[in-house]
């Protein structure tokens, strides 16, 4: 029987099927032996007794951080005070979300605290309109303008992902005060969200199937090469085809033939001071594979046509030293 994992805790995993009929399962053995990893959104197929877990569907997609599978929405929410808006973290989960091929929307929340709403609305939607994004601005603790966002994100299998505090939560129970999720204010002496959310879990109700994610604040780009970062970035990447060199990581490295530097007045700042700030942690991530590789050929030598192990150089010493000695007891023998 083939059913959707909904919350994971511990070792166990909570599914639904179709007629939402809910079954607590373990992992089958030979699943575990595998190491596959189930995510909340996998369809799986259940044993006959509904106690097991004996085999994964093939995803439609999936992200690492936070653990989620086959999702037709992810909704990146930010809060515009409280804490404050951080370009930067919005940028990286949006890089991050495109990199997986993810459908992408933003959702400003806490718009009750801005006392300039309108004036950051315009700033906001110039930057991001452009790129393709539904941004939505809500106030979820005094459920206004929630109309809009409510209705875009039904029918569909919806993840919402951002920073701690920032009011997925509240949103959540905006939607429907039947939840109830614990929310918390932030803390009074960092400025920053509180978790409130301990695990990933979906929540259906009437037409919504979200994702209740933990925020999380430790997302960084030390999985991806320098010269791939720029297709991640299209407001970027149409000024970089006529750069001298093809190469050319758009950084102060090349300033003077970089034609996206030359263009750098047509370029939110924001989104270039995330580019580079993503661009210094691929750039460790490169250099961090590059001694591994010269470590692991280190260790390799090739002998025809195979790729023996070498013996490490305090090996080779030992056992030249070993050697010496038993001439010498040899020799000793023999006098």
């Amino acid at each position: 029987m083939q059913t959707q994992v909904y919350k994971i805790h511990s070792d166990f995993f909570y599914v639904r099927d179709k007629n939402h009929n809910e079954y607590v399962c373990k992992l089958r053995d030979v699943l575990k032996k595998q190491k596959t990893q189930i995510l909340v959104g996998d369809f799986v197929k259940l044993s006959d007794d509904y106690n097991f877990i004996v085999s994964l569907q093939k995803r439609k997609n999936f992200i690492p951080r936070p653990k989620a599978a086959n999702i037709d929405l992810a909704v990146v929410v930010c809060a515009l005070h409280e804490p404050e808006l951080d370009l930067i973290q919005l940028n990286r989960y949006l890089t991050f979300l495109k990199f997986h091929n993810i459908e992408s929307a933003i959702c400003f929340n806490k718009e009750d605290l801005d006392k300039n709403i309108k004036q950051t609305k315009k700033i906001i939607e110039k930057i991001y309109k452009p790129l393709g994004y539904k941004t939505f601005f809500i106030s979820a603790k005094n459920k206004t303008d929630l109309k809009e966002f409510s209705k875009y994100i039904q029918n569909k299998t919806v993840v919402f992902c951002g920073g701690s505090g920032v009011g997925k939560s509240t949103i959540l129970n905006s939607l429907n005060p039947m939840i109830n999720i614990k929310t918390q204010n932030i803390s009074h002496k960092t400025k920053r969200g509180c978790h409130t959310t301990r695990h990933c879990e979906i929540i259906e109700f009437n037409n919504y199937k979200i994702m209740d994610t933990p925020g999380f604040s430790c997302l960084k780009f030390d999985f991806l090469l320098p010269d791939k970062l720029i297709n991640l970035f299209d407001d970027i990447k149409k000024y970089s085809k006529d750069c001298k060199y093809s190469n050319c990581l758009h950084n102060e490295d090349n300033k003077d033939i970089c034609s996206v530097i030359y263009n750098l007045d047509k370029i939110d700042k924001s989104r270039y001071e995330s580019y580079l700030c993503f661009l210094n942690e691929s750039l460790e991530y490169k250099n961090k594979i590059s001694k591994q590789s010269i470590k692991e050929e280190e260790l390799k030598k090739e002998t025809g046509s195979k790729t023996r192990t070498k013996i490490s150089k305090k090996k080779r010493e030992e056992s030249r030293k070993t050697t010496n000695q038993k001439l010498n007891k040899t020799n000793i023998k023999g006098v």
